[in-house]
């Protein structure tokens, strides 16, 4: 019996230090690849190296978070394909179930402590009187973020106060197990809430920004014409000179029907459509999906997102199509992750924080990473209410209050699926416009 338990430890043993691994490996993976970005946008001027690697780890957090629900998912039809394969036995729930509560620790340290402490030691000078240098303005980036640390609990107490009365005042010196998960619920409410603005817009703007990267085909076009007249107009130009806006204007023209010309003519009359195509089909998955989950709402307790203990892997999947659904799903998740980056980022509210190469500031990286750290640690949970999956979130993803409210989810789907669908009408309707105006006007 004693030899059995000796075993049994073991093997817990060898498992944990296994997971480990897993995934200390996994973060050093994201965070090269998270240094190698942020070194592709940062000003070298302002930048040290303890201030760069906060951002760093912030960003690889909220990489790990966008790929939690696709590893998952893809984990559980590994299982599924290979149940029985020696080499797939390191692939478990609690190896799962492990990494989404890392998440949701990092996520926490990231967003409470570490980038609020990056913004005000970039911005901090020290106290007046005290000796100018580093540890001054590390006293003074404490002091401000103590500060900063009792305002937010206060007014996370005072809001849970108001809501539930008796919990609050029973749990006044609970900071752990109350204040934290309650703080980071209100940050995934504003991030899911984000996403919800974000991702319609980002929808239908991603067929013009996939457009601007494509050649366009052009109805009734001769090319060897619209080549020779833009020749003559740049000469024309050049000589004068009267205006270098114009001048400049014209040669981007140039340019682009020079590449338009350079490109064989599968990539300038088939790549478009197929990619428009792609785009167009991506949307519209999504959008069903939605409205069956709306469904599934009115008829099915189910359908409602909680949280799980235990994935229980490699039992079923988590699609009524099996692999291939479950497939759908990831390349869905993902594409929502995206067109929500490029709806965040055309916003006019969130313009100034698009990064330009070798051009942008500290502040620009702090905010950039705060701001896809909240959309990216938002996306499981946006993904489950929007019904992508039925993966049920795990550990401390599942214990959001408000998930629990059966008209504030109702509603998030039916706004969700109203929004873009007139989003898309309005883009596919304008660009044919365009198109049959520029072929036949």
């Amino acid at each position: 019996m004693e030899t059995e338990d000796v075993t049994v430890r073991e093997q817990l043993f060898h498992d944990r230090v296994r997971e480990t691994i897993i995934c200390v490996l996994l973060f050093i993976c994201l965070y090269i690849l998270s240094h190698f970005i942020l070194t592709h946008f940062k000003k070298n001027a302002e930048f040290v190296t303890g201030k760069l690697w906060l951002c760093t780890f912030t960003l690889s957090v909220a990489v790990c978070a966008v790929l939690l629900l696709p590893i998952s998912i893809l984990s559980n039809e590994v299982l599924l394909t290979f149940p029985h394969s020696y080499y797939m036995q390191w692939l478990n729930g609690s190896l799962i179930r492990g990494l989404w509560n890392l998440v949701f620790l990092f996520s926490n340290l990231s967003l409470v402590f570490l980038m609020p402490f990056a913004y005000f030691f970039t911005e901090s000078e020290g106290f007046a009187g005290s000796k100018k240098g580093i540890m001054a303005r590390v006293y003074e980036t404490a002091v401000m973020l103590l500060l900063l640390s009792l305002l937010v609990l206060g007014i996370v107490w005072v809001a849970s106060a108001l809501i539930h009365h008796n919990t609050a005042r029973e749990s006044l010196y609970d900071l752990w197990e109350y204040y934290l998960p309650h703080l980071y619920s209100g940050i995934s409410l504003f991030g899911v809430l984000l996403l919800l603005l974000c991702t319609p817009f980002g929808l239908s703007r991603m067929f013009s920004v996939t457009g601007s990267l494509l050649v366009k085909p052009r109805l009734l076009e001769n090319l060897e014409e619209t080549m020779n007249c833009t020749a003559f107009e740049e000469a024309s130009l050049s000589r004068k000179l009267k205006t270098i806006k114009n001048y400049s204007c014209f040669i981007l023209v140039s340019s682009v029907i020079e590449l338009r010309k350079k490109a064989s003519p599968w990539q300038r009359n088939l790549g478009y459509p197929v990619a428009m195509l792609l785009l167009l089909a991506l949307t519209a998955v999504s959008v069903l999906m939605v409205c069956f989950h709306v469904l599934e709402l009115l008829f099915d307790e189910s359908a409602m997102p909680r949280g799980m203990e235990d994935p229980h892997l490699g039992l079923a999947s988590f699609s009524m199509f099996g692999s291939l659904g479950a497939a759908v799903q990831v390349v869905i998740i993902l594409y929502l992750m995206v067109s929500s980056v490029v709806g965040f980022y055309s916003s006019p509210l969130f313009t100034g924080l698009l990064p330009r190469a070798q051009d942008t500031t500290l502040t620009q990286i702090i905010g950039n990473c705060v701001s896809l750290l909240i959309l990216s640690s938002a996306l499981p949970v946006f993904s489950r209410t929007l019904g992508i999956t039925r993966f049920d979130l795990l550990g401390d993803f599942g214990r959001y209050n408000w998930l629990g409210s059966f008209h504030l989810v109702f509603l998030y789907n039916m706004l969700f699926a109203g929004l873009t669908s007139a989003c898309l009408i309005n883009t596919v309707t304008w660009a044919l416009q365009r198109e049959l105006i520029r072929a036949f006007g």
